[in-house]
C-alpha cells in the first residue's frame, strides 16, 4: 500500500546505477554521487512507509486520540476529593520549601555582595598606603636632593 514514492525513486536509483557502467569515465564521480544519494531516498522512503503502515495497522491517529482522552477521562473521575486534598497540600508544602530556599540563598547573595564590597574597599584602602608610602618616599628624596644643594 502507497510505496509509489519508493518504486518511484527506486526505479530511478537503478536506472542511475545502470548508466554508470555505461557512461564514460569522466561522469563516473557525479553519476556516483546521484547514485548515492538516490538509493540513501529509496531508504528512506520505504521506512516512512512502513513507519506510516505500523501506525495506521492499530486503528487510525483520532480513535488513538480517543481512547486515550476516554482513559484520561476515567482516570480522572477515579480520583477522589481526599487525594485531591492531599495533593494540594503536598504541593504547598513543596512550594513553601523552595520558597525558604530561595530566601536562603538570596540572603547568601546578599552576604557576598556585602563581602565584595568590603573586599573592594579595602584593596582601595591598600592602594591609598601604596601611593601615600610612594609619595612619602618621593618627597624624603626631594628632601634629600635640597639638603645636598644647600
Amino acid at each position: 500500500m502507497g510505496h509509489v514514492p519508493t518504486a518511484t525513486v527506486g526505479a530511478l536509483a537503478a536506472v542511475l546505477t545502470g548508466l554508470y557502467f555505461v557512461l564514460p569515465d569522466a561522469v563516473h564521480f557525479t553519476v556516483l554521487v546521484f547514485i548515492i544519494a538516490a538509493w540513501f531516498l529509496t531508504a528512506i522512503c520505504w521506512l516512512a512507509q512502513k513507519s506510516a503502515d505500523y501506525m495506521h495497522k492499530y486503528g487510525s491517529h483520532n480513535e488513538i486520540k480517543k481512547k486515550l482522552t476516554e482513559s484520561q477521562q476515567i482516570q480522572m473521575g477515579q480520583i477522589s476529593a481526599e487525594d485531591l486534598e492531599q495533593t494540594k497540600i503536598q504541593l504547598f508544602t513543596d512550594l513553601d520549601e523552595l520558597k525558604d530556599r530561595v530566601k536562603i540563598k538570596d540572603n547568601e547573595i546578599e552576604k557576598l555582595k556585602t563581602e565584595i564590597t568590603n573586599l573592594k574597599t579595602l584593596v582601595e584602602i591598600e592602594s591609598l598606603r601604596t601611593e601615600l608610602t610612594h609619595l612619602k618616599m618621593l618627597a624624603a628624596q626631594e628632601n634629600t636632593k635640597r639638603k645636598k644643594k644647600k
